[in-house]
């Protein structure tokens, strides 16, 4: 089926139409690469053709690249994947290069024909990379419309022109947000930005560039890396003020990046060198390092967990199958503290009424007001409108009555973390809502098969863990009680796609996945402080390594009382099998101090008066001075990440997660870990099941039993298996 359509107007305007049949997003495929290419063929061929209009017919016009497309020119090489893809990649910039030579002498630059993009709205990836090598970018006036190349986000690099392109048209200062950050904007910022050339009205976005095609001159579509004397905007390399630019811009990446993303470092020296050459060698240069990048085990993780991975979590993977649609038309949220003003705000952006209860109606009313706070922020970014605040809280009210619960088809409790609070509400809820009503308790440490005893109807009981802030937080884990029935699993998966979340299911066990690993990464590094390790190679070794927060830090920004807290109420559970005792040490003595952590303004770190972090704590060093040896940088890393690691292996071992996409999606979108590597099982891909043997019986012989090699991961190193190998994405058990 065709994905690209060409036409030919009455005025000789070859109209090339995107539309890739039976998507609601065009993506390119190998297939849409040469129908593109035959139609610019077509085009440049036809004497009766004075120009071409690339546009789409969909309501955007690309969402990217389909990185399906680089697996398979990486496989179709055979024995060298290399060239394959390098090969694949240089026919991209040839099709390209055609779109913007349009025909044109080489020696007089003349004679070409004008290709204009007409963009009805969000361009992404290679979705902009095409209509920069067009000579002129319309793209209709639509607020909702993102323009940019987020290719950074996933571990790769704008790799089809388009980190080439946007250099020589911008300098590398102008493009560096673009092309480091992976900045998508509206269209009037692009314009603004200079990446794009007209922003026009969508009624008027066809006509605008059909008549600038067929007004346009030969020095309107001639390139000004092609034209004689051109020189990059902010200077080349070896210009005094570009110097200074890559001097600058190698720090920063840097420092962002702490040397453990490859594609930051690629692009970097892909700008670097293709400044230093003429444009189609800059071209060749950028397929090499897009290459380089490609074959680096970290970028292939990266894509699988942070696109491939994530998108099919969202479209329902693992949703029960033969389960009818579930969407939640009234919600009903109990308690409206933090997480419950949070949970009523993303329900209400999503179009959701929402019952919001506390004890006091001081109380619910605050937390509507979170959302009022809220909208007013986004007013001022231009983001929002009065209106949509007024339509956002009109969906939402709040109340002390449980009456107003009737008609329900949701609950989410989110009162405190108390099983007889918990069963308390849930007895009220009960004698409210009708008998179909799914219940979901909000809890990241009590048992869902316990708390799931207070309701009558345990099969539509369930668990939906949100993190703080719910606004911010991409992922949802969702608890599996033992008698919670397929139903309420699709009813809070479907919930959790309209409010536009990554959810993961996992089976109810101790903490259930996210803190089951989260927690021993934070105890690690608070046991290392007992046993003198200096605070500050412990933050550290965790930020070379790809933490975002160092554990030390972590813990202030959850607070300590609530770690206090946790391990009370563990410590009760499991008697004398509890392994953190000389944590606690360190943990409640700071309790002690009076030292919560950041809403108290002391904890591991010093604070101003302003909330901002003013350094480690003086005071903790007096307490527990650093050790005269200390470890080596490699061996904290080691701790802080097996740590998390190895709980990850036991809960695929134990069944408590049901497929291991969840497991490394879940970890980077809950916790951070490490999104280089593409999550636990995916590092432990890239390192070898072997060699993550050798280190765990190394740090279990010199750390203790917490390093226990897994049962799971020994067989596998027997064997030579990957966990992407021995568990089919589609498995649901280990």
């Amino acid at each position: 089926m065709a994905e690209f359509h060409y036409s030919v107007d009455a005025d000789g305007v070859a109209i090339i139409t995107w539309d890739v049949p039976g998507k609601s997003m065009n993506v390119m495929s190998f297939e849409a690469l040469q129908e593109l290419d035959a139609s610019i063929d077509k085009a440049l061929a036809d004497d009766a053709v004075k120009g071409a209009i690339i546009t789409s017919g969909k309501k955007d016009f690309a969402g990217g690249m389909d990185l399906n497309v680089l697996a398979e020119m990486k496989e179709s090489a055979g024995d060298n994947p290399a060239k394959g893809l390098f090969d694949g990649i240089m026919s991209m910039h040839a099709l390209l290069r055609k779109i913007e030579r349009a025909g044109m002498d080489a020696k007089t630059n003349k004679g070409g024909k004008p290709i204009a993009a007409a963009l009805p709205g969000t361009a992404a990836g290679i979705g902009l990379e095409v209509p920069l090598a067009c000579h002129r970018i319309f793209v209709a006036d639509n607020p909702k419309a993102k323009i940019g190349l987020p290719e950074i986000m996933v571990g790769i690099f704008p790799g089809a022109g388009g980190t080439t392109r946007l250099v020589r048209k911008l300098g590398a200062m102008g493009a560096a947000p673009f092309l480091l950050e992976g900045k998508m904007q509206d269209p009037k910022k692009m314009k603004a930005a200079g990446v794009i050339d007209e922003v026009v009205p969508a009624d008027e976005l066809m006509s605008a560039a059909k008549e600038w095609v067929l007004n346009a001159k030969d020095a309107d579509i001639l390139k000004p890396w092609d034209a004689k004397g051109y020189k990059m905007p902010g200077g080349a390399p070896y210009h005094p003020a570009g110097f200074m630019t890559f001097v600058g811009a190698s720090a920063m990446v840097h420092g962002k990046t702490q040397g453990v993303y490859p594609a930051a470092k690629a692009l970097l020296s892909a700008v670097y060198e293709g400044s230093l050459v003429p444009f189609d060698a800059a071209l060749k240069i950028e397929a090499r390092w897009f290459t380089n990048v490609l074959m680096n085990p970290s970028s292939s993780a990266m894509i699988r967990s942070l696109f491939l991975n994530k998108e099919a979590l969202e479209k329902g993977a693992v949703r029960p199958a033969g389960v009818p649609d579930q969407k939640v038309s009234k919600v009903g949220v109990l308690g409206a503290g933090m997480m419950g003003a949070g949970i009523s705000l993303v329900s209400a952006l999503a179009g959701i009424e929402v019952v919001l209860i506390d004890q006091k109606q001081e109380a619910a009313d605050k937390g509507k007001s979170y959302t009022a706070d809220y909208m007013d922020k986004g007013i001022k970014r231009g983001k929002a409108t009065a209106e949509k605040k007024e339509a956002v809280l009109g969906l939402i009210t709040a109340t002390t009555d449980y009456a107003a619960l009737e008609g329900c088809d949701l609950i989410v409790e989110a009162v405190f973390e108390d099983p007889a609070i918990k069963a308390e509400v849930t007895a009220k809820v009960e004698a409210v809502v009708g008998e179909d009503c799914i219940f979901a308790t909000n809890t990241s440490t009590l048992p869902i098969s316990e708390l799931a005893k207070a309701s009558k109807r345990p099969e539509q009981y369930i668990g939906i863990h949100f993190f703080s802030p719910v606004d911010k937080m991409m992922l949802v884990e969702i608890i599996k009680g033992k008698e919670t029935g397929d139903r309420a699993t699709a009813k809070a998966l479907d919930y959790v796609r309209q409010i536009r979340k990554t959810p993961i299911v996992v089976n109810d066990a101790r903490f259930f996945y996210a803190n089951r690993c989260i927690i021993p990464y934070i105890n690690e590094g608070i046991r290392m402080v007992k046993e003198g390790v200096n605070p500050a190679l412990i933050e550290n070794a965790a930020k070379l390594v790809g933490m975002p927060l160092g554990p030390l830090q972590l813990v202030d920004e959850t607070s300590i009382d609530l770690g206090v807290k946790i391990a009370k109420a563990t410590k009760a559970a499991m008697g004398d099998e509890y392994p953190d005792d000389a944590v606690d040490e360190v943990l409640f003595w700071m309790f002690e101090e009076g030292r919560l952590g950041r809403k108290s303004n002391s904890g591991f770190y010093g604070y101003d008066e302003k909330g901002k972090r003013t350094g480690l704590w003086e005071g903790l060093a007096a307490k527990y001075p650093a050790a005269a040896e200390q470890p080596d940088v490699t061996e904290v890393q080691h701790r802080l990440l097996f740590a998390q690691v190895l709980e990850a292996v036991r809960a695929l071992e134990d069944g408590v997660l049901m497929d291991i996409r969840e497991g490394d999606v879940g970890a980077i979108l809950g916790w951070g870990f490490a999104p280089w590597s593409g999550g636990p099982l995916s590092w432990l891909d890239i390192m070898g099941a072997g060699r993550a043997v050798e280190l765990t019986d190394a740090l279990t012989e010199k750390h203790g039993a917490r390093f226990t090699t897994p049962a799971l991961l020994r067989d596998m190193a027997a064997k030579g298996e990957t966990f992407y190998g021995r568990f089919d994405p589609e498995a649901k058990a280990a």
